[in-house]
């Protein structure tokens, strides 16, 4: 708590601006901060007691702006346990956020699909996440500063955020699905053995993000959205081979999608 406190004020006294959205942009989307007009930008190696992003695709830096008219909070890169930080260093600046004053998250990753019907370049709404494979981030003492001790985590996803963004991607004729997340630790991309387990067990993308940081805000007393882009299919039965390369590409290419609903979101929820 010492350090969330440090943080949270080193970054207050820099910028004494607020702001009750907060966005975490994913491999691939980090584009989206070029929409935002910015009043506060600062590298994530800047900030005491920050982890430092250490992926091709994460800028690593921390924005403050307006987006489509609302003030907003914006992550450019995120952290993840295969990098070799702890489930606490992961969620760090999600808490840290919640110190800032931030109500509202927004998380965009890029995954991969495991439902037959989901195609390269697709956007998938997160409904709900099956946490089993990856690390969680509340093990250990409790801080009730942060929240309780046992969460409740029946609708991780902010229903009334999904029926916007749902409507907000039918204006706009944006093809989108509605499905659960599987997160694990990464960095090996999926066995096809591992894809057929993750499908059996109601999995319709995986990814190595975004559960670790829904269950900390979620903790926190946030409302969550998250959206993936769907960026490879792990169920080919060719012999296809994913690369790092191809998942950024295919991000790359979905990110004026992406970015039209985030957009928009932001400024429904507002």
């Amino acid at each position: 708590m010492n350090q969330l406190h440090e943080t949270a004020n080193f970054i207050q006294s820099k910028i004494a601006a607020k702001a009750e959205t907060a966005i975490i942009l994913g491999s691939g989307l980090g584009n989206l901060s070029t929409k935002i007009q910015k009043e506060f930008e600062i590298p994530y190696t800047a900030i005491p007691n920050f982890p430092v992003s250490t992926v091709e695709g994460h800028k690593g830096r921390l924005i403050l702006g307006i987006l489509n008219g609302q003030k907003v909070w914006v992550l450019e890169g995120r952290f993840h346990f295969y990098e070799g930080y702890s489930p606490e260093q992961v969620v760090f600046p999600v808490r840290v956020l919640k110190l800032l004053g931030v109500k509202n998250l927004i998380l965009s990753n890029a995954a991969g699909g495991v439902n037959p019907d989901y195609q390269v370049g697709d956007l998938m709404i997160i409904k709900d996440h099956i946490s089993f494979f990856t690390i969680n981030p509340l093990l250990g003492k409790n801080e009730t500063e942060l929240g309780t001790r046992f969460p409740d985590m029946s609708e991780p996803y902010a229903q009334d955020f999904i029926d916007k963004a749902k409507a907000i991607a039918a204006a706009h004729q944006i093809k989108v699905h509605e499905g659960v997340y599987v997160g694990v630790t990464g960095p090996t991309f999926e066995t096809r053995s591992e894809y057929k387990l993750i499908k059996i067990v109601g999995g319709d993308v995986v990814g190595m993000s975004t559960v670790q940081e829904n269950i900390a805000a979620v903790h926190s007393g946030m409302r969550v959205f998250a959206i993936s882009v769907v960026t490879d299919l792990g169920i080919r039965e060719d012999n296809n081979v994913i690369t790092h390369q191809e998942v950024l590409e295919a991000a790359n290419a979905a990110e004026p999608k992406l970015t039209l609903i985030i957009s928009d979101l932001v400024k429904s929820i507002a």
